[in-house]
């Protein structure tokens, strides 16, 4: 199964990066998507290849190698960033939310409340927190003690099979999950519908049947992406340990769905972006 899987797992990495690369590069080639819904996708777009490049890379490298040996400090990076990504990407859709808040609600002050200053100190806080807040998680994982196996029977350092693996007590990992998952996912995940709420009482009031559908068409891709990123983490993670599985299927989705559709997601939906990717493949 080594060669199917090697191409398998290729092929939604090089989707993954050249879908999200092609995002960037039309966002930053085009002078009238330079605005702060864009910035962000370009954010969310780099988040994504992150994300998939810090799974697949050392995943594709494993394929071919008989014996494949990981060091403990290698597999506790890569399940911080895993972490670290997932939660930046959480931060991002909800201050993207918010930006479409202020579009639609206040479109007149548009421009003076999401300034380039506030878009990039929001960017900046958004990467802080996501790096900073899995710490923890990644301190008590280094302390936990493996007794009958080394074996990790998945495709990448996930923290829920490394829990399956220890002989040692991992409440205070569960706790800590469970605490600070519920409160970031739920805090972020509130703040959007707050945020939707403000957004559709302010379509309604809009008299005619094309401002509606023209105001309601910039935020259906981003509710689209928060349904996919939320479904997978809520259903993967977000659950009592003993529930645990070595579900390599359900983790894939959780990894490679959101990041491979975004770039479709965002192409389809946005009217902007699809004038914008025409117009480059038509240079081109």
């Amino acid at each position: 199964m080594q060669v199917p899987l090697f191409a398998a797992f290729s092929m939604l990495y090089l989707a993954t990066c050249v879908g999200n690369l092609l995002i960037i590069a039309t966002v930053y080639s085009n002078s009238q998507l330079q605005t702060p819904m864009y910035f962000f996708l370009t954010n969310l777009s780099f988040v994504d290849i992150s994300l998939t490049t810090v799974i697949f890379a050392p995943t594709l490298a494993t394929f071919f190698q008989e014996g494949t040996v990981v060091s403990f400090s290698q597999c506790l990076i890569q399940m911080h960033f895993f972490f670290a990504m997932i939660e930046v990407e959480f931060y991002l859709l909800t201050v993207m939310a918010y930006d479409r808040y202020v579009a639609i609600c206040h479109p007149l002050r548009y421009m003076t409340i999401m300034n380039k200053p506030v878009c990039l100190w929001l960017a900046v806080a958004c990467w802080l927190m996501g790096l900073i807040e899995p710490i923890g998680h990644t301190i008590e994982m280094s302390k936990i003690s493996f007794c009958e196996s080394h074996t990790i029977n998945h495709f990448f350092c996930d923290m829920t099979v490394l829990m399956k693996l220890s002989c040692s007590s991992t409440l205070t990992i569960e706790l800590l999950t469970y605490i600070l998952g519920t409160l970031i996912t739920m805090v972020s995940f509130v703040l959007i519908i707050t945020s939707y709420i403000n957004i559709i009482s302010s379509i309604l009031k809009i008299r005619t049947v094309t401002g509606r559908r023209k105001a309601f068409s910039t935020c259906a891709s981003h509710l689209t992406v928060v349904f996919l990123v939320y479904r997978s983490i809520f259903a993967t993670y977000l659950r009592p340990a003993s529930t645990f599985s070595d579900n390599k299927i359900s983790s894939l989705a959780c990894i490679a769905i959101a990041p491979v559709c975004n770039p479709v997601i965002y192409s389809l939906k946005n009217t902007e972006l699809k004038k914008a990717l025409r117009k480059n493949k038509n240079s081109s």
